[in-house]
């Protein structure tokens, strides 16, 4: 029996990348020659990854070199017919604007061949979930920015008019690049807490600035206080202003309760105070689980109210605001003390209304039989949604908000992400994927 093995074809050198980047420089050349230039800017970025190593950049090449050899065929079919009508000679044209499309196509294909792997191979594991999350941040935004009619909603292109199209490269490789951190157990917890942050300081950076009289950081200059109990509350009171709570039931309905992990400009706040506590995070008495919804209640009694009873704006302003304050509170002396979110797990009655609702979607954390009772996830988790009697009955808490960092640590395998009950490796490729997108698109668009 031969058992000589199977050569592996060499990494494709710098050399034979010509052919793909030549398309890169055809597409960009035109886009020059029409005076685009943050499209040109655009290929320029696409240019740089194809450049580099990475895995999920060599398909981010391939599939905007495969849009630019349809891109050629579209060009050069309206050509033609202009030139026709004009009763001019076509075939030429033709026959060029034919060739640049093949060409295009054939430096795609070449980069999705077994050389080309080889040359790309730093997250390699990741690369299709990497490439989807930077498709699908960039499809996002653009449709944002086409439907969003007079409101521009881009920040960019609020300063610079067209730059918008740079930006949103530019964020669809960052939620690439983030999609691989998140997937990858030695950043997942660290990038997590990173990149919430991030959002949390621009956010408000934002907020601040505006109010300084940079008014174009501002989305609309309607400001109303950044709680995120208002999200509900505030429509319960003014009976209109329904898009954030639409845009947080949508948020919820494709992620669940990751909202509260991944989407909350306050929830970060949390976060960052809890890991100020050394050691692993206390527990919270069982009736905060009760006072969870004893709060959330008042809240939504008191919003609707004040809405009977005609009190002024200002008056349920200044509630707003304390509430507010109260929250803050509880994170400077509770949650940096003992270590576990406390005003995201038993006082923000958005977190609830995300566990609550977060049921109807189909991502869920279940602890499986390899479980040992080891405590690693205990000593991780901040949402006191892994007690005892949580690890008793083989499911987190209510309060939990899918945020993975126990599935990190776990090393039975015994935490996993489940889809419709189904778990492996997709099923969490397709959540961080979504968590990801989700995220960048927020970063991009997200003001007051």
């Amino acid at each position: 029996m031969d058992k000589t093995p199977i050569s592996t074809p060499p990494p494709l050198g710098l050399a034979g990348l010509a052919l793909p980047l030549a398309g890169l420089v055809l597409l960009g050349a035109h886009m020059l020659r029409t005076g685009n230039a943050w499209l040109l800017a655009c290929v320029c970025v696409v240019l740089v990854l194809g450049l580099g190593r990475q895995a999920w950049g060599r398909l981010v090449v391939a599939a905007v070199l495969l849009a630019a050899s349809l891109f050629w065929v579209h060009t050069g079919i309206g050509l033609v017919q202009v030139r026709m009508g004009l009763g001019q000679d076509w075939m030429r044209l033709a026959a060029i604007l034919g060739g640049v499309s093949l060409f295009s196509l054939a430096g795609s294909l070449l980069l999705l061949g077994k050389r080309a792997q080889a040359r790309y191979a730093r997250q390699a594991a990741h690369a299709v979930p990497q490439a989807l999350a930077f498709g699908l941040t960039a499809v996002l935004l653009w449709i944002c920015r086409m439907k969003t009619g007079a409101l521009t909603i881009l920040l960019a292109d609020r300063f610079m008019p067209g730059s918008g199209l740079l930006e949103i490269v530019l964020v669809a490789v960052y939620a690439a690049v983030l999609c691989g951190r998140l997937l990858d157990r030695r950043t997942a917890r660290t990038a997590r807490a990173q990149a919430w942050f991030l959002f949390s300081a621009v956010f408000f950076g934002q907020l601040i600035l505006g109010l300084a009289g940079v008014e174009r950081m501002l989305m609309t200059g309607d400001l109303h206080l950044p709680v995120p109990a208002l999200i509900i509350a505030g429509p319960l009171y003014r009976g209109a202003g329904f898009f954030m709570l639409m845009l947080f039931a949508v948020s919820v309905l494709l992620v669940g309760p990751a909202w509260c992990s991944h989407l909350c400009y306050i929830g970060a706040w949390d976060d960052r105070l809890s890991r100020r506590h050394r050691g692993a995070p206390e527990s919270v008495p069982a009736w905060g689980a009760r006072l969870r919804w004893l709060i959330a209640s008042g809240v939504l009694l008191a919003a609707l109210g004040l809405r009977l009873a005609g009190v002024p704006v200002w008056v349920a302003a200044w509630g707003a605001a304390l509430f507010g304050l109260l929250g803050v509170g509880i994170m400077l002396f509770a949650s940096s003390r003992t270590g576990t979110m406390v005003h995201c797990s038993t006082f923000c009655p958005l977190g609830l209304a995300g566990n609550v609702l977060g049921r109807l979607a189909p991502w869920r954390l279940r602890i499986n039989a390899r479980c040992t009772g080891c405590g690693a996830c205990v000593r991780v988790c901040r949402y006191n949604a892994l007690r005892a009697e949580d690890l008793e009955r083989r499911r987190p808490g209510l309060s939990c908000s899918l945020c993975r960092d126990c599935t990190m640590v776990c090393a039975h395998g015994a935490m996993e992400l489940t889809c419709g009950g189904q778990s492996g490796r997709g099923v969490e490729r397709s959540f961080v994927v979504l968590v990801a997108v989700l995220h960048a698109v927020f970063l991009a668009v997200a003001r007051m």
